[in-house]
């Protein structure tokens, strides 16, 4: 295997199982629940409209969880790659653990736990200043205060600029994900043909045909440090 050289500007797209080693827990873990929730009870519009209060305590249950959780070595190894790369995140993860690692440049696909948006207009963000989002908590406009997170069923707003900086990556990590959560997952098909792409997952990824795919069957830690080493 090949050593990485030479390349200007690295994207790292990473997935649940990054934030699973600092001891976040995922919803694919355990059939589709979700720290004992069903997914569509909790993370869908329809959710939303049924039981805002039910949403609410689920995410404020996250929050409390990302709050106390520590950016772990796949986080940190990321971060020693800006010592050699013009490096860009992409992630999955609604946690802040990439930026509390160090990574000056992050793209959130799915939002963020730490923020809550307007119900009324969505572009009315606001940084959580306390753990948690209660009922009657209100934007400037009156409405209720959201999660900042996109839900199943919802549009991602970020898909368009994290599709045209993988079109710009020199090389591709892909770190913690099966590639099988669309539409993120079509992100790798936004690379360059000459791009290398790297996905470190111990399962099964989908492996996109027609790519330059060099699979790490590793966790995030243990993959990261190995490319690393690659790398050097």
């Amino acid at each position: 295997m090949g050593k990485i050289i030479a390349l200007k500007k690295l994207l790292v797209f990473t997935g649940a199982g990054v934030s699973a080693e600092s001891g976040i827990k995922t919803f694919r873990d355990s059939d589709g629940l979700w720290e004992e929730y069903d997914i569509m009870d909790v993370a869908t519009p329809e959710a939303w409209l049924r039981q805002p209060k039910v949403v609410l305590e689920f995410y404020n249950a996250r929050r409390k969880q990302v709050l106390k959780a520590e950016p772990n070595p796949a986080h940190l190894a990321i971060v020693d790659l800006e010592k050699r790369f013009d490096v860009q995140v992409v992630t999955q993860n609604i946690d802040d653990l990439h930026e509390r690692a160090g990574s000056k440049k992050v793209l959130h696909l799915h939002g963020e736990i730490r923020k809550a948006k307007s119900t009324l207009n969505p572009e009315l963000l606001y940084e959580l200043q306390k753990e948690s989002i209660e009922w009657g908590d209100k934007c400037e406009l009156g409405s209720q205060l959201r999660p900042h997170v996109v839900w199943f069923g919802e549009e991602v707003p970020m898909m368009l600029p994290a599709q045209e900086m993988v079109g710009k990556a020199d090389v591709m990590i892909v770190v913690g994900t099966s590639l099988n959560v669309y539409p993120a997952a079509a992100l790798v098909y936004h690379a360059r043909t000459s791009c290398p792409i790297y996905v470190i997952d111990p399962g099964d990824p989908l492996i996109p045909r027609g790519l330059d795919v060099t699979w790490l069957k590793e966790n995030a830690t243990s993959g990261m440090k190995r490319l690393l080493g690659m790398i050097k």
